[in-house]
């Protein structure tokens, strides 16, 4: 972006962030080498950022690997009390999640991934290690195809093209133009699956939630294993269920902006 070139653009702010985001559940504990290798940059600016974040309490460190401090869930939690879509959308996700006895789950398009802000996992559903702040990948990921599709077609054309993109199972749709086709179809449809592309045995569908002045706002979606049913079943017993979650979250989000 052309503000990234503008004097009021920080870049050690960016390269800071960045060192924050590159830990994750396979990511857990890192080395400096390791750090700089995920982040693109030297490591001697590498070394600066985690030693700044060492010193804030947001990294932990043994002296030769770093790990996040519970500090940084202060920076989550500001954003979930402050915004209104997860407060509205947890109790929905837990009525939807019993009702059902699946996993519920509401995610907004970050870059290449769709990223989990909302989650509900029912007594007797399908647990599959995700949470709130999960990154999946938009190409393969229910949640992530319903976000493309309502990208305006150019826009997820390219983004679509930009990403990395590879196959996660034996069933993983991941070629450009079967990707872009799925999408399109979701935009059409109003709805999208996936089945088994980001783990075997595991299909999800997943519908827009979209805003008064119909701009979207994120991708809700249920799960299930496919041993309980088919994806056939799946769509025709739990889809009608998931639009009437959808618009009841969609009525929820009017009120609050109103």
């Amino acid at each position: 972006m052309a503000f990234r070139q503008s004097k009021d653009f920080v870049a050690s702010l960016e390269k800071g962030l960045d060192v924050l985001t590159c830990f994750n559940r396979q990511n857990a504990k890192l080395t400096l080498s390791e750090v700089a290798r995920l982040t693109g940059s030297s490591p001697a600016s590498a070394r600066r950022s985690l030693l700044t974040l060492h010193a804030l309490d947001f990294l932990e460190s043994d002296g030769r690997r770093f790990w996040l401090g519970p500090r940084v869930l202060l920076v989550a939690h500001a954003y979930l009390a402050s915004r209104p879509t997860p407060q509205l959308a947890q109790p929905l996700l837990d009525a939807l999640s019993e009702r059902t006895r699946q996993s519920a789950s509401l995610g907004k398009l970050q870059d290449d991934d769709v990223i989990i802000i909302a989650r509900s996992t029912a007594r007797r559903s399908l647990s599959t290690g995700l949470g709130i702040g999960s990154r999946l990948p938009a190409y393969c990921s229910s949640l992530g195809r319903v976000a493309l599709a309502n990208l305006p077609q150019t826009e997820a054309a390219r983004r679509i093209g930009d990403m990395r993109r590879g196959p996660l199972t034996p069933k993983t749709i991941y070629e450009l133009a079967a990707v872009l086709e799925k999408v399109d179809r979701c935009r059409r449809d109003g709805w999208t699956g996936a089945d088994g592309e980001l783990e075997l045995g595991v299909r999800s569908i997943a519908v827009p939630v979209c805003g008064q002045d119909g701009k979207f706002i994120a991708g809700l979606s249920i799960s299930v294993g496919a041993e309980r049913m088919s994806m056939t079943e799946f769509t025709r017993t739990l889809l009608p269920v998931l639009m009437q979650a959808r618009d009841t979250l969609q009525r929820s989000l009017f009120g609050a902006c109103s």
